[in-house]
């Protein structure tokens, strides 16, 4: 910068500079004074940067700051501001997960908030991943920066290719910059005498449209609407306000179901789950075996060894279990997939245990998923399932999988039969109290976790409270009417049948598995003209429309996702009649959700209040 000033005539004095300095913004630590070669400059500089940072006020924060999950700036300083944002209503959030707070591009605005509050008054201005406009998990960062600041403006950019955004119009929507995430331009400014106002615009389009667009238009000529952002999320995105009151009197599923827990994660899915028992068990026996070394057990299962898990320390625990199969159990890994893990702490990164336990023994549990579940703007929400056995927690196809288990069992033996044990109901009292006034008489919890699954699979439901199910787990209206809620759960209880593989239609499947070669899952096609499902170029499933192909539940397309995850094996003759009695149980469920769809806007007219 001197050399270009010096270009246009004029020269820094000896005692002047540029002022621009060499720091780490967020690190408030300076570099300690040494005589080594290089490293004199480098602590004046760290020094000059440090007395900018912590005392001169500064009244313009512009940038594009860096975006990086896996932050690597956890200084003492921005470690603990940080913390302002894991606050909301001056409560904890209770995220079982809140790590996207510790982004990198979240900690360059708290210092652009911070530095502007001690300053009294300013303007930032940022162009960053816009996750945090609406993602749940940012609702204390949101009501910071609205007690921060008098004004702020919010253009959302969209561009989001990991949520497959497209234009409302149907038509592509790109990002203006070469990355997955969307990104959105905020400016805020801090002055006194303000009043409060916080404005949102999007813009949609073409990269080269939205660059032009950037280009020719400032504040004044961009079309705002006012968003009014309340308790409990402060969402910086526009809200059906009137629509929303209503929704918010209904209780959530995870207040209904007070016990929950996230799925099993596992860091090693491909050594732990296996569809077919008999592997895994070979598997684990290998592992077991003293006179394999650790390196070929490494190699052979592809383990890597990490700071707090190690291939030896494992084996030595697992060698240590005597009825080691028994731990060899069931586990939902993705919708109509069961599959099995062994189910043990030594190899499994989170077992979830205080809450999977339950789901060892006879139960029944909801699965349902929050947050950017919906897979392009066009997708209804369909992040809900059922199992009766532990889950994974990338059951859905962006996670989040939280299971609610109906039954609570004692904290005895895991893997002992509990038929005998004495179970508790995991429904909220006050549900239960509600519900027996309204109909004068007590529900079964199974009718009761019937009932929600009807509702969640209400595509009236669904369209209505899109803009909702998209932030935060479901709300569920309770109907006053017992003839209603009764006709409402034996729809339900025929889904969570046909979920669960237990339905008698099954017994004559809608599909058939035809064609000549073998049965090797090689090239996935659907010929939409013939109805028909190709794994290989000679053999198919059929018949199957276009509406069971394409039918989706959390996230996933279900007929491909089940057939893409065994590309390169060959079916089984198991296999082959499962994948044909899921089309089949698809087929049924469409024709379940219409009937439900005939009778769920009677179960809005007259709800009662939980």
């Amino acid at each position: 910068m001197g050399f270009l000033l010096e270009e246009f005539g004029y020269t820094l004095a000896e005692d002047d500079r540029f002022k621009l300095y060499l720091t780490n913004t967020l690190d408030m630590k300076e570099l300690a004074e040494s005589n080594l070669p290089g490293m004199s400059s480098l602590s004046k500089e760290s020094h000059a940067a440090g007395v900018v940072k912590k005392e001169k006020p500064i009244l313009v924060i512009l940038g594009n700051p860096p975006y990086s999950g896996h932050s690597a700036n956890k200084g003492p300083w921005i470690s603990k501001e940080i913390k302002d944002y894991y606050k909301v209503d001056g409560k904890d959030l209770g995220e079982r997960n809140p790590k996207w707070l510790q982004d990198d591009y979240v900690k360059f605005i708290r210092f652009a908030q911070w530095k502007i509050q001690q300053a009294g008054e300013g303007l930032l201005g940022f162009i960053t991943n816009h996750s945090y406009l609406d993602n749940p998990t940012f609702r204390g960062m949101r009501q910071s920066l609205m007690k921060s600041f008098e004004h702020i403006y919010l253009l959302d950019l969209h561009g989001n290719s990991k949520k497959k955004e497209k234009c409302p119009d149907g038509s592509k929507d790109e990002n203006v910059f070469d990355i997955q995430q969307g990104v959105a331009i905020i400016l805020a400014v801090k002055k006194k005498g303000m009043r409060k106002k916080i404005s949102h615009s999007n813009l949609w389009g073409l990269r080269e449209a939205k660059c032009g667009w950037l280009r020719d238009n400032n504040i004044k000529s961009t079309k705002w609407k006012k968003l009014t952002p309340t308790s409990e999320f402060y969402f910086f995105v526009p809200r059906e306000e009137k629509l929303l009151a209503g929704y918010q009197k209904h209780p959530k599923v995870t207040d209904i179901f007070p016990t929950n827990s996230v799925g099993v994660v596992t860091s090693r899915d491909k050594f732990v789950i296996d569809a077919n028992r008999a592997e895994l068990k070979k598997r684990i026996r290998m592992f077991r075996d003293e006179n394999i070394p650790d390196s070929i057990i490494k190699r052979a299962f592809d383990l890597k060894d990490k700071t707090n898990w190690k291939t030896k320390d494992a084996r030595k625990k697992v060698r240590a279990e005597k009825d080691w199969e028994k731990q060899i159990i069931p586990i939902l890994y993705r919708p109509f997939d069961r599959q099995w893990i062994f189910y043990n702490d030594a190899v499994i990164e989170r077992t979830r245990k205080d809450v999977m336990r339950h789901m060892m023994h006879d139960n029944l549990a909801l699965c349902v998923g929050r947050a950017g579940q919906v897979v392009g703007l066009e997708k209804a929400w369909n992040v809900v399932f059922c199992a009766e056995c532990i889950a994974d927690l990338n059951l859905f196809y962006r996670g989040g999988n939280v299971n609610l288990p109906l039954y609570l069992y004692p904290d005895e033996d895991l893997y002992n039969n509990a038929k005998n044990y004495r179970r508790e109901v995991n429904i909220e009292p006050k549900v239960l109290e509600v519900l027996k006034k309204a109909y004068g008489k007590k529900s079964k919890p199974e009718q009761i976790l019937y009932y929600i699954y009807a509702v969640l699979y209400s595509n009236i439901y669904r369209q209505r409270y899109a803009e909702f199910l998209k932030t935060d787990f479901p709300r569920v209206p309770f109907c006053s009417s017992y003839d209603l809620f009764r006709t409402m759960g034996k729809l339900g209880k025929e889904l969570v049948d046909l979920h669960l593989m237990k339905s008698k239609k099954l017994d004559k499947p809608v599909a058939r598995f035809e064609g000549k070669g073998d049965n090797l899952v090689s090239k996935i096609k659907y010929d939409e003209k013939k109805s028909l499902v190709y794994i290989n170029a000679g053999r198919h499933f059929g018949p199957i429309g276009k509406d069971m192909w394409e039918y989706q539940i959390g996230g996933y397309q279900v007929m491909a996702k089940w057939l893409k995850d065994r590309k390169g094996h060959r079916l089984s003759l198991e296999d082959i009649k499962h994948y044909c009695r899921i089309a089949t149980a698809i087929r049924e469920t469409i024709t379940v959700q219409k009937k439900i769809d005939g009778i769920y806007t009677d179960v809005e007219k007259h709800c009662v209040s939980i």
